[in-house]
């Protein structure tokens, strides 16, 4: 079943919510976890899944996503029908852009057409989990689905975040309900409802079917969870597959998180340094793949003023120097460099950051290329900050990239 499947991965999002992040990149270029990029785990899943053919549907500011994929992604072999490939609006089916997910997948139709595959997997680039996609793929094919929902367990009081699917004993979808006041419980589980992970399993044949209907409405908003999954609920092939149900090939830690706002984002990262994450980075058989920068080992060194140089329950990449700082529950990049007596706590710092002197940094989040100057304060200071910066609701404060600090 492997073999006949096409993978599309949803990467064009705007990633508004995570401005300034997004300022410059695409949402799934977004770096994460001091090496990785947030696209990483969703390819990472393809490939120990064993699947070989997946096409990535760019758009916004795609220009760091599309480098990342070919510096880091480039691993598979054409020669044998298998390839990662970005593909780009290209307004086959009229003068506008992808206006949707489901549009994304119509307006590359031909791809799908012409690929010989039976199924089609659907995915997006954006969030943060592992997950065996072929245990989905035999569960699709096992209930001789039209349509299958990758949904995880979520308790009720956090069901109206997400859209929740009301299913029968077997798993058979009969409703979908976009966030609701009081969402439908799992069948002998009245405490937990399942909600939808924006991950989908088609037949080809009904996927093409549903996308030339859903294109010709006019009233649609072209959207995979809004309009497609209820126009096929009725057909009573449409199945909901349980995160983390069937033991697959990796552990199951069942954890997935979408990480698009500042604080979500903020919060993954801070996940990862707890003394059991709750998602395993750490496992030799799943591990993560990303690209590697060329840079040296990381190290801790004594400042010149003879303060030692000291990093606590804290990720520090290739390329990391403290030299005489102080760096504690944070998340640093390759290539940061932290001076003599500064401070930093509770902090992620995206390539290349420089903290002078001094500086004191906590609860944020500073992206690549910014030198803070010896002495600067950020994150202690709601009101300086929020005349300079983005500030999170939850307090976060963002340095966009390149930021020039006044002298």
């Amino acid at each position: 079943m492997i073999d006949n499947t096409l993978t599309i991965i949803l990467a064009g999002g705007h990633g508004s919510r995570l401005y300034p992040l997004t300022q410059e990149r695409a949402k799934p270029a977004v770096p994460f976890g001091g090496k990785y990029r947030v696209i990483d785990f969703t390819l990472t899943n393809c490939l120990h899944s064993g699947l070989r053919r997946v096409l990535v549907l760019t758009q916004y500011k795609s220009f760091s996503l599309q480098k990342h994929l070919r510096d880091g992604w480039s691993i598979f072999n054409p020669e044998l029908g298998e390839f990662i490939t970005h593909v780009p609006p290209q307004m086959r089916t009229g003068d506008h852009w992808y206006g949707g997910t489901a549009d994304a997948v119509f307006q590359n139709l031909y791809l799908l057409e012409r690929s010989g595959a039976k199924w089609v997997l659907v995915l997006s680039g954006d969030h943060i989990y592992r997950m065996d996609y072929a245990a989905m793929l035999k569960f699709h094919q096992e209930k001789n689905a039209e349509m299958t929902v990758a949904c995880m367990d979520v308790d009720t009081r956090q069901a109206s975040q997400f859209g929740v699917m009301s299913v029968d004993n077997d798993y058979c979808i009969k409703r979908f309900e976009e966030k609701p006041e009081i969402p439908a419980t799992i069948p002998g589980d009245p405490d937990h409802a399942l909600a939808s992970m924006g991950i989908y399993v088609f037949s080809i044949e009904k996927l093409i079917e549903v996308l030339k209907s859903d294109a010709k409405d006019a009233a649609s908003s072209h959207d995979f969870g809004h309009d497609i999954i209820p126009a096929l609920i009725d057909s009573n092939h449409v199945f909901a597959y349980r995160f983390g149900s069937t033991k697959g090939r990796v552990t199951q830690d069942k954890y997935w998180r979408d990480v698009g706002t500042l604080d979500s984002y903020y919060e993954a990262n801070m996940d990862l340094l707890k003394p059991i994450p709750s998602i395993d980075l750490y496992q030799p058989d799943w591990s993560i793949r990303t690209y590697h920068t060329q840079s040296p080992p990381a190290r801790t060194v004594p400042g010149y003023e003879g303060s030692e140089g000291i990093s606590i329950n804290s990720i520090t990449s290739s390329g990391v120097v403290i030299s005489g700082g102080s760096v504690q529950q944070s998340i640093l990049s390759p290539d940061v460099f932290v001076d003599d007596e500064a401070f930093v706590f509770g902090s992620i710092l995206l390539n290349g950051v420089r903290v002078g002197k001094g500086a004191r940094l906590q609860h944020c989040i500073v992206d690549k290329d910014v030198f803070v100057p010896d002495g600067e304060t950020i994150g202690f200071d709601k009101v300086k900050d929020a005349e300079r910066f983005t500030i999170s609701p939850n307090g976060v404060v963002v340095v966009p990239k390149g930021y020039q600090f006044m002298e």
